[in-house]
């Protein structure tokens, strides 16, 4: 079973939601407090983090787990 992304975005209420595929994990007053929270999960469950903007655009992603091109890609 394929592992899920962790997520961070804006919610309908104004406030900011960190979910790991569909399923809400926490709500957060401010993009930084959720990101904290996002940021130890998605390293613990070795998966990306996606972090998005208040239009719901992607803003920034980072990889925690196993990432086959870094190795392939430093070697010359």
């Amino acid at each position: 079973m394929p592992k899920k992304n962790i997520s961070v975005g804006p919610s309908s209420d104004g406030k900011w939601e960190v979910n790991r595929g569909s399923a809400r994990v926490s709500t957060h007053r401010t993009q930084g407090a959720a990101i904290d929270k996002a940021k130890p999960i998605a390293k613990r469950e070795k998966t990306e983090l996606i972090v998005k903007g208040k239009d719901g655009k992607i803003r920034s992603k980072d990889s925690y787990g196993n990432d086959p091109r870094s190795i392939k890609d430093t070697e010359h």
